[in-house]
């Protein structure tokens, strides 16, 4: 027998992003009742280690507490887990492997949404931590669909983005948003006609300071939300479909 729709949700990285995720869930549930939303066990954990100190080599992995948020995940019930940060899934293939529920993946989701949105428009400006552009989570995507990406140069990267994304961290929303949105502007000034906010923290910045960019943004955070919903739904609607077959 089939277990009951739950999603897990391995949160923490950061919090605010993590209650943002949650949110665009709710929102995005068509619902007439408490009873007809999204199922959600969250496992929202901020002493998960640094994603972007960790790939620079000064700071702790965060794997070990991440496999831990996993392990408790799918303890609670999970039959999918979601993971409301781009860079954590540079160790998606670890955690996958350690998980019975399968993953719901970020950037499979947001990429899906760029094509459902945008199609062949590009070049798509990719605004991103070190780590995740480094891994190429993103520009692997796009290329093989045959994409145009820019992404932004390491100056912007050390003076606009990184202290952007602490600054989210740090409830500094005003300070954050701000530099977040110049580190998209930069993209958008050199040609992208579309952005993918590749770190959970950018559209809340952006959100923040209401950048005139958010029209022109995929939000993986939504795109994620999304795919969750989605899966509800079907999930649901295969139980209702079950139990219709069995009193039929």
């Amino acid at each position: 027998m089939s277990r009951t729709p739950l999603i897990g949700v391995l949160g923490g990285m950061g919090p605010l992003a993590t209650v943002d995720f949650l949110h665009k869930v709710v929102a995005s549930t068509p619902a007439t009742c408490d009873q007809d939303h999204v199922p959600l066990l969250v496992w929202n954990v901020p002493q998960i280690p640094d994603r972007q100190k960790a790939l620079a080599g000064t700071g702790e992995a965060p794997l070990p507490a991440m496999l831990h948020g996993i392990e408790r995940l799918n303890a609670g019930g999970a039959t999918r887990i979601a993971i409301p940060c781009n860079t954590a899934h540079l160790w998606g293939d670890a955690l996958a492997g350690a998980s019975a529920a399968p993953l719901i993946h970020i950037v499979d989701a947001a990429i899906a949404a760029v094509e459902r949105r945008h199609g062949q428009e590009g070049p798509i400006g990719i605004v991103a931590t070190r780590g995740t552009l480094a891994a190429g989570l993103y520009q692997e995507r796009l290329a093989a669909r045959g994409l145009p990406f820019l992404i932004n140069t390491d100056d912007e990267l050390d003076a606009l983005f990184t202290p952007g994304c602490y600054a989210i961290k740090q409830n500094r929303l005003d300070h954050g948003g701000s530099l977040l949105e110049s580190a998209a502007r930069q993209l958008v000034r050199r040609g992208a006609r579309t952005l993918i906010l590749a770190c959970t923290e950018v559209p809340v910045g952006l959100a923040h300071v209401r950048s005139d960019l958010l029209p022109i943004s995929v939000d993986p955070t939504q795109a994620l939300a999304d795919a969750c919903v989605r899966y509800w739904l079907e999930a649901r609607t295969g139980e209702a479909a079950g139990r219709e077959e069995l009193t039929g």
